[in-house]
This record gives C-alpha cells, structure tokens and sequence, in this order.
C-alpha cells in the first residue's frame, strides 16, 4: 500500500529526530573540535559557471591572493545530478584537484536548495504551495522541504556527493544546504502534520480553543478532522503557532541533512550551516523564519551571511550584529562569515580601504572565517549585476589586489588572531515567538519587531558598549550579565518572564521596553493590568496606550534637544506603583503619566521604557543604566572611532581599533596601549580614514 503525504511526512520526521538526537549526541559527547585552528580567509567558486576553462587561473589568482578556502557544490544540483541517478562529478573533481595543486582547503555544499529540472517534471509537487498557490519552476528555493519526493532525490545526492568527495584531504567540512527557510510551505500536507503536532501538543480541542480564544469569530473546531488551513485565519495565535511549526520544519530538515552527511564523512570534517539574518536592505535582525539556536545544535559550527551597506553608509553595526548574533548560536562559540560582499550590488563598491576594515571587523566580533560570495561575477541571470571579488573579465582589479592585501595580513597574522575568546557584560535578549506575535500587530507605519529591537543594539555599539545576542531558545545564562536589555517581549510565559525578573531580583539591571509581556507563549493577551508578569518587578501598571503625535519626553534628558526628546511608534499611559521617574511625557491633555521609570527590584533594577525613544534618547538611557550597572567599557571612545575587544589564546588582551570615518580620528591616550599586530610597533595616536589598529596588551 503507498503511504499517504502526511504518513511519509510523520515517517521522514520520527527518522530525522532518531538521526539529529543521535549525531548530535555523539558529537557532544566526544567533544570533538573538527575546525581548523586558523583564521580562513575565502570566496564561493564555480567552475560550472565560468565563462572558459580556466581553473588554473583562477586557483593562481586565489592562491596569490592569499585564498585559503573555496566554497563549492552548494548551487549545481542540475549539474551533479543531471538526470535522476546519473551523477557527473567532472565539475567537483576539477575543482578539488586545482584546490590540492596550489594547497587551498574546500568546504563542499549540499546542493539542495535549487533543484533540477528533472525533479520539478517527475514530482510537480515538490514545488512548494504557498498562500498564494504553487510556486512556478526557475526561482531557487522553490520547493517543499517536507515533501517526500524531494527528500528521497536529496539524500540520494547528498549520499553520492559526500561519499564521492569525503576522503580527498582538500575537503575540510560541509555546509548543508544553503540560506534554508521553510519558504512558507503551507500546502495540505503540512497543514495536515501541523495538526498532528497540534493534537500531540494539546491532546484536548477544548483547552486549545480556550488558549487560543477560538469561540472569535465561530472559529472553534469541534474535531479534529474539521481543523481548517491556517492559511485563512485572522488569529494571531493559529498564525504564530504555525509559524513556529514551520521553523520547527527548518530545524528537522537541517537536522536530517547533517545526519546525512555524517554518516559518510571523515571525523575530522565539521559541518556547517550559513543562516542569514532578517533583511531590510541590507542584513538586519534576527531571522524570523528560522530558530537559528535550535537549527545550530547539530552543526559542529555556525556560519553566518553579512551583507551591509558600503561607501558612506558603511558603519559596522550589521557586522557586529551578525556577529554578535552568530557567536551565541554555539554559546560563545566562533564562527563562520561564510558570505560577505566582496563587490556586491552598485552601491556597495567599497572604498578604498573599506574592504580590509570589514575583514577584520568580522575577525573583532570573533569571526574564524571571511569569506566573500563570490570569486567571479556571473554573466547571466538575476544576480548578474552582483558582483565577486573579480567582475565579468575574470581580470585582477583595484577590490582584488585589496583582498590580496587583506590575505596576506591575515596569513601572517592568524595563529595569533584565531579562536579569539570574547566575555561581555551586556547582553540584548531576542525572541523569534516575541517577533512573530509582534509582527501580527505592527507599529503604525508598518514598523516590525527588528525595527524596535535593532536601535536599542545599535546604541550600544555607538558608544562601544559590547553586547551579546541571546535567545531564551539559546539557554542563555543570564547571571553572567551586568546588564540585560529586553525589546518588545511581546509574547512570552510566565516562566520565561519569571526568570528574567529573578535575573533583576538576584542584582541584575534589567531594561524591559513597551509592548513587552502583553500576551503569554501562545499570543493570547494576559488577563490583567498590564505590562502583566513583568508589572510588579518594573514597579508600574498601565490600561491606555495611543500612537504618539507631537508627544516630548521631559524633563530635559541627557542634553538633548527637543527633536531627539520626541516620543514615535508607540506610548503606554505609565502609572507609577513602587518605581522612579526617570521621565514623563510633555502633552497638553497627557502631562503626568510617566515614559521612563526604574524600580528596584531585590538587589537589582529594573527599568521600563513606555514608548519608542529616538535613537539619541536610546543612547543615553542605556549609557546611564550601564553606568548603574558597573558596566565598564571605553567610554571615551565612540562611533565613527569602534572599539572590539577579547582574549586571545595566549591570554594576551587584543583591541581592534575601527575608524568607520573617511577622517583620521584621534585615539583616546587610555586606549594608546601595546603593539599593534599590523604594523609590529607601539600604538599610534592616530588612526587612518577607513582604518585599522590591533592592540595587542597584557591588560
């Protein structure tokens, strides 16, 4: 008997967490370190899309500047696979043969998030469905990860990939597929395995319906059998509990790829993944269809794309984000920039000297790798005008001769450089459940939850206040930080609540925002005064909230002038019950409910912000309650002049030093301290337009 969609889909879930627990238990337990211990310095390659046969070329050209890894594999399903069964790895073994003649390491990927035409005519339905319909062949990452067409054609070539390729000593690990995403895959068969899960979850439709308010609307289901697509609903909480399911989806399937691999590849390859943030532009926040800790556990390593802008909107802050955010996917762990521009996009052609500071910003946020999508640019499709490290004539160019540079510096430098150990005190708190629910009701304007989230982390990097990015998914140790700020919680238990405000409670300073603690874990509003959980340790209570128009914040606050003292997005009519004012708004029929307060809460502050300060009011608010919280950091220092600090393996104190300025800027007398590993003498005073310092002490 042929198995239904849904028995296939419930089969291929039991073996993926059968596969994930074991591998991940396995490598857990023999604490086995498979990265090199060295700092890689890379590009993706492509020998499929090169206009001639010229590889030698390419691999002198990689070689003399200084390439020490190529990413290969990860695009070419159609080519490694051109009909079903029929392998032709021609391509690979040309690659991996000039990697071995001119001694550059090779990560191989899995090939499966662009599938081959064959596939998309023999199964039509791998094709992923969406809301809208079924996803049309041509556009990559068109399919259904759950399908089980599409699953059987991807172990079969990911099984003869990795077996064909493991031994070479060239390979020195994997990425498992590629920016994975569930591509709101919402056809009637994750529909079906979503109520599956839902009825393993819940066991009752009467507890359900309560929890998720249900009787709205006549939306209650009365059996299971009658439980709609939640394709249609227009409840938030059927929504983000699908959306919640679907990055569940993620989490298997990567969990599965790398079980794949596995069981073909040597002990001593790693395996990673390369996650890609939320977009807006450029890379910005936090990825809200996947769970990046979850989808991290299995791999041996996280990798990261960084994608930010250039020329003068270049300042770091999406480099030391994704950083920031990729180091705690493996609880502190370095990582892997395994994408970043080279060229990119017209206007992301660097200046001179931006692409050397972007290098060894990623290597300041503990970053092993940097490696640049991508060698050559293509001469066709949609990303013909996204340039590599060399465009269209394959010909050495101003951008190449200054990763030649970069290269040779990070040669000389990496034994001393890698596996740089980074401790901060401050940590930013994010949520994919508090994002989600979030982004079922957002801001006027159309604002999200990264858009909250985001300044409050960018204010800290501006006055060089290093941040972790962690994640109740991620189970964070909260103790270990002075300082914890918690941006737009919107959904969120009483448990988790309850461990951030014993977090205070214990001596911790604490900063919760507006809009947090309003719905519970399954977006369902508290019943109660809000901000709920979190009123009694913030100290306050509050029942009326409004947009704001023409709302100040007085009184004058941190020497600011009257625009940055401007209330936006958001104000909560804050009623004081045991907490300081620190600030109220300044209305004509509003002028005594308080914006800012701080309460102490056991042997620790909390502190509450009731409305969407302006990036200028962010800076100082946080900066005072650092300040508060014995946070030290170079005060004396701030953007464009950013300062990254860590240990490094010798114990030695390292400081890069990042002029994101087309100005020399001064360096502060207390930071002129050690050598700087560039140049090998003392620290200068000054520091170059685009510049870089790395200040080697031992304090």
């Amino acid at each position: 008997m042929i198995k239904s969609k849904l028995s296939v889909f419930v089969a291929i879930s039991a073996l993926v967490a059968t596969w994930s627990s074991a591998s991940f238990a396995q490598a857990k337990s023999q604490q086995v370190d498979r990265t090199p211990q060295a700092i890689l310095y890379g590009v993706a390659y492509y020998d499929e899309y090169t206009p001639v046969d010229r590889i030698d070329e390419d691999f002198r050209l990689m070689k003399e500047a200084n390439i020490t890894v190529v990413r290969i594999a990860e695009s070419t399903w159609g080519t490694l696979e051109p009909q079903p069964g029929v392998f032709d790895f021609r391509h690979v073994d040309r690659m991996l043969s000039a990697a071995q003649r001119y001694g550059i390491k090779v990560i191989v990927g899995t090939p499966t998030y662009a599938i081959p035409t064959w596939l998309a005519r023999e199964h039509p339905d791998v094709l992923v469905t969406r809301p809208e319909g079924q996803a049309k062949f041509g556009f990559r990452q068109n399919m259904d990860i759950t399908n089980p067409h599409y699953r059987a054609a991807a172990q079969r070539v990911i099984e003869a990939l990795i077996a064909h390729v493991a031994q070479n000593p060239a390979v020195i690990g994997y990425q498992v597929d590629n920016e994975t995403k569930p591509y709101n895959t919402s056809g009637p068969n994750v529909q079906a395995a979503f109520v599956k899960a839902l009825q393993q979850k819940w066991g009752s439709l009467d507890k359900l319906n309560q929890a998720w308010g249900l009787d709205y609307w006549s939306n209650r289901v009365n059996r299971w059998e009658d439980f709609p697509s939640s394709v249609g609903s227009m409840n938030a909480s059927v929504k983000n509990a699908f959306a919640e399911f679907q990055r569940g989806l993620v989490t298997d399937f990567l969990a599965w790829q790398t079980a794949l691999v596995r069981k073909h590849a040597r002990n001593d390859q790693f395996v990673t993944q390369n996650f890609d943030m939320g977009w807006l532009k450029t890379s910005y926040g936090i990825q809200p269809e996947v769970n990046h800790w979850q989808a991290a556990r299995p791999l041996d390593v996280a990798g990261m794309d960084i994608y930010h802008p250039t020329q003068d909107d270049l300042t770091g802050v999406e480099i030391a984000f994704g950083g920031d955010l990729a180091r705690s996917l493996k609880g502190g762990a370095n990582y892997y920039v395994i994408e970043t521009e080279a060229q990119g996009w017209l206007q992301w052609t660097p200046y001179p000297g931006q692409l050397r500071l972007q290098a060894f910003s990623h290597l300041a946020s503990g970053a092993n790798m940097v490696a640049y999508w991508h060698w050559a640019t293509t001469a066709n499709a949609v990303e013909t005008y996204w340039r590599g490290l060399l465009t269209q004539d394959y010909q050495p160019n101003e951008v190449y001769i200054a990763a030649k540079g970069i290269g040779a510096e990070i040669k000389r430098l990496s034994p001393k450089l890698a596996d740089l150990k980074k401790s901060n005190d401050v940590a930013i708190y994010v949520s994919n459940r508090a994002q989600t629910a979030f982004d079922s009701f957002k801001l006027p304007g159309n604002i999200e939850y990264n858009q909250v989230m985001r300044p409050f982390y960018d204010a800290l990097y501006r006055r060089n206040i290093e941040a972790d990015v962690i994640s109740p998914d991620g189970n964070p140790d909260l103790a270990k930080y002075k300082m914890i700020i918690v941006p737009a919680l919107y959904s969120a238990s009483d448990e988790e609540i309850a461990r951030l405000n014993a977090y205070a409670e214990a001596g911790g300073h604490l900063v919760y925002t507006f809009k947090s603690g309003f719905t519970n874990e399954d977006s369902k509003v508290r019943y109660a005064t809000q901000p709920g959980a979190i009123a009694q340790a913030a100290g306050v209570k509050y029942q009326l909230f409004t947009e704001p128009k023409g709302v100040k914040i007085g009184p004058d606050l941190y020497g600011l002038g009257e625009k940055d003292l401007e209330a936006r997005w958001w104000m909560e009519f804050l009623t004081p019950t045991t907490a300081k004012v620190i600030a109220r708004f300044d209305h004509h029929s509003w002028p005594n409910y308080a914006a800012v307060t701080r309460n102490i809460n056991g042997k620790g502050e909390v502190t509450y912000i009731g409305f969407m300060p302006s990036d200028a009011l962010i800076e100082g608010i946080l900066t005072d309650t650092a300040k508060r919280a014995g946070v030290v950091w170079p005060e004396s220092a701030r953007f464009p002049l950013i300062v990254r600090s860590g240990t490094l393996t010798n114990g030695s104190r390292v400081r890069y030093l990042l002029n994101y300025s087309p100005k020399r800027q001064d360096i502060p007398r207390e930071l002129v301290n050690g050598t700087d590993l560039l140049t090998g003498k003392q620290a200068a005073s000054t520091i170059d337009p685009w510049g870089v310092a790395i200040l080697e002490s031992s304090r």
